[in-house]
C-alpha cells in the first residue's frame, strides 16, 4: 500500500470508532434519561446537608446527580470531534480543528472541575466525624465543592458551554459542506443551541429553571438524533 492509501485507511478506523463513540453517547443519553425515573432520580439536593444524606442513602444517584454519567459523555467526545475533523479536513480544515479543539478544552474543563469523587470522599468522613468542629469543617469543604462541580451552575458553566458551542460550530460545518445531510446538521444545531440556552439560564437565572426544562429535553432529543444520524453517515464514510 502507498502512503495515501494508508492515510487514508487511518482515517477510515477513525470514522469508525467516531461512529462508535456517537452511538455510545445516544446509549449514555438513554441510561441518564431512565435513571431519571427511578427513586431519587429527580430528587433535588439544595444544601450540601441534603448531599451528605444523599451520598449516605444512596451514593451512586449522588454521584451520577453530581456528573457521573457526564465522565462518559464527554469522554466519546473526543474521537467524535476527532472523526468529524478527520471527515471536513479538506473542506474546511480551519473551522473544523476550531470546533474540535473548543470541545477538547471543554473536556478539560469539565475533568478539572468535576467534584463527584471528591463529595463522595468528604460525605464519608462527614457520616464519620464525631465532632461538631470536624463536621462543621467538612461541610465548608463540601461546600467549596459544590460551589466548583455542581451542574448547571456557575461553577460548571464554562465546560458545557465549551462543548455545546463545539457542537453548534461544527453543525454549522456540517450544513455548508454538505458532508452529512441537513438533517443532521439541523438536528445539531437545534440541539446545541438550545442545550446552551438552558445551560445560560438554569446557571445565571435559576429562577427560570422550570421552564428551561423544555429547551432541555427539546435538546436532548435533537442531540439524540443528531449523534445517530452522524454515527450512520460515518460508518458509510468509513467503507
Amino acid at each position: 500500500m502507498t502512503s495515501p492509501e494508508i492515510n487514508e485507511t487511518n482515517w477510515k478506523s477513525l470514522y469508525r470508532l467516531g461512529g462508535v463513540a456517537a452511538l455510545s453517547t445516544v446509549l449514555v443519553g438513554l441510561i441518564e434519561i431512565g435513571i431519571t425515573f427511578l427513586p431519587g432520580g429527580n430528587t433535588p439536593a439544595e444544601t450540601v446537608f441534603d448531599w451528605f444524606t444523599l451520598f449516605q442513602n444512596n451514593s451512586f444517584m449522588a454521584l451520577r446527580n453530581l456528573g457521573l454519567l457526564n465522565i462518559f459523555f464527554t469522554a466519546l467526545g473526543i474521537p467524535t470531534f476527532f472523526a468529524l475533523y478527520g471527515a471536513h479536513r479538506r473542506t474546511s480544515q480551519t473551522l473544523a480543528a476550531l470546533a474540535m479543539i473548543i470541545s477538547f478544552v471543554g473536556v478539560a474543563v469539565f475533568y478539572a472541575t468535576n467534584r463527584a469523587f471528591a463529595m463522595l470522599d468528604i460525605s464519608n468522613q462527614y457520616a464519620l466525624a464525631t465532632t461538631e468542629a470536624q463536621k462543621a469543617i467538612l461541610a465548608a469543604a463540601g461546600q467549596a465543592m459544590l460551589s466548583v462541580g455542581q451542574s448547571h451552575t456557575p461553577g460548571t458553566f464554562m465546560a458545557f458551554f465549551l462543548s455545546e458551542f463545539a457542537g453548534l460550530l461544527i453543525s454549522f460545518v456540517m450544513l455548508r459542506d454538505k458532508l452529512f445531510s441537513k438533517t443532521n446538521a439541523y438536528a445539531g444545531i437545534l440541539g446545541f443551541g438550545c442545550l446552551l440556552i438552558f445551560e445560560v439560564i438554569t446557571s445565571f437565572a435559576p429562577a427560570f429553571q422550570n421552564g428551561a426544562m423544555i429547551l432541555a429535553m427539546l435538546g436532548g432529543i435533537s442531540s439524540i438524533v443528531w449523534d445517530i444520524l452522524l454515527a450512520r453517515r460515518l460508518f458509510q464514510l468509513a467503507k
